[in-house]
């Protein structure tokens, strides 16, 4: 065992027993706020520290067990210790992994069409469909919040809010360019196409997570247009806010309310602010939203969705699907759950 890895385990049992202690102090009892401060964190080091005790008492076992080597019963029980030893050191480093801020958070997803005209559109919509399916598997809610429809089907651009616990933690990885190979309803010659769209994942922000002096953004509001730039709106009900210091630009036109245009603008706003703050913070993860989304080309994807081969491949960890049929019915649960445990890999090669 690594010496500074066992001496960061006693700092855990020490956090956790003085919290344990000030939980009964009065003064902590008679403060609700900074009890319920610490109480969350009790029960987030509770398991830990649960496992730290047991493996030590394992590693006593394992240490008498090899004394009596000479016995081939403690033999097989030594190697049985050193398995099981093994295993809740793994756990236990897998649960010191810090964890995302961002993971509990609800979610701003971003879909534009790229590379491929009208097809490209359509890929669009067909993946803002596979986003529904999945967020309603998980009992998440879907909020929209902006579009801007193409006047053959699907969408240049749509936004959506994705509301529920962990939302996060489940679609940040779906950040990308999204590359389908298929044949077009409108091919009259059946020949294969390749089209893209781009997919943006922000954590929502709220007002306590990003400050945002009034001062810096222009507001103008104008009136909506529909597919082909027709006004659909006789009033100025759309809203573009400018966010002068960064040079960001979101606009609004769903609603027929000026109000609510607004409200929705400031709250895409927060959060890609947000998302900019976190990435000069943490200088590995700059660029993100620049790396998610590219210039939408063919040759820059995450993801490849083939319909002939009705196969779906994940290009960063080398992963293929066959039953692109499903993944389009918002079954992602296995390129999720291999994109966050290569995620959990990388970080414990780290040692993170």
């Amino acid at each position: 065992m690594d010496p500074a890895f066992e001496m960061q385990l006693g700092e855990i049992e020490n956090t956790f027993e003085e919290v344990e202690a000030s939980l009964s102090d009065p003064e902590v009892i008679s403060d609700p706020a900074k009890l319920a401060e610490l109480g969350k964190k009790h029960a987030d080091l509770r398991d830990v520290v649960g496992d730290i005790r047991r493996w030590r008492q394992v590693r006593t076992d394992l240490d008498e067990a090899r004394e009596m080597a000479g016995d081939p019963d403690m033999a097989i029980l030594a190697e049985e210790l050193a398995s099981e030893m093994e295993s809740i050191e793994a756990q236990i480093k897998t649960a010191l992994i810090p964890k995302d801020p961002n993971d509990k958070k609800d979610v701003i997803l971003e879909i534009r069409s790229a590379a491929g005209g009208d097809e490209a559109a359509i890929w669009a919509g067909d993946l803002l469909r596979m986003y529904e399916k999945y967020a309603d598997r998980l009992g998440f809610k879907i909020e929209a919040l902006d579009s801007s429809p193409s006047e053959t089907g699907g969408y240049d651009k749509v936004t959506v809010a994705v509301k529920g616990r962990g939302a996060y933690s489940k679609l940040k990885y779906e950040g990308g360019v999204h590359r389908v190979q298929r044949v077009p309803k409108t091919e009259s010659q059946g020949r294969v196409h390749t089209s893209t769209a781009t997919v943006a994942v922000l954590a929502e922000a709220e007002e306590v997570d990003i400050q945002i002096d009034p001062n810096d953004v222009r507001v103008d509001v104008y009136r909506s247009t529909g597919p082909g730039g027709q006004s659909v709106n006789t009033t100025d009900s759309a809203v573009r806010l400018t966010h002068e210091p960064s040079g960001l630009v979101v606009s609004m036109q769903d609603e027929k309310s000026q109000l609510q245009n607004k409200e929705k603008a400031w709250r895409v706003l927060r959060a890609r602010l947000l998302q900019a703050s976190q990435e000069r913070a943490q200088a590995e993860l700059a660029g993100e939203r620049r790396t998610q989304v590219g210039t939408g080309g063919r040759s820059e994807k995450i993801r490849t969705y083939n319909y002939k081969g009705n196969r779906v491949t994940d290009h960063r960890i080398g992963l293929t699907i066959r039953r692109l049929d499903q993944i389009l019915e918002g079954d992602l649960d296995g390129f999720v759950d291999a994109l966050a445990a290569d995620k959990q890999a990388q970080l414990l090669a780290k040692g993170e």
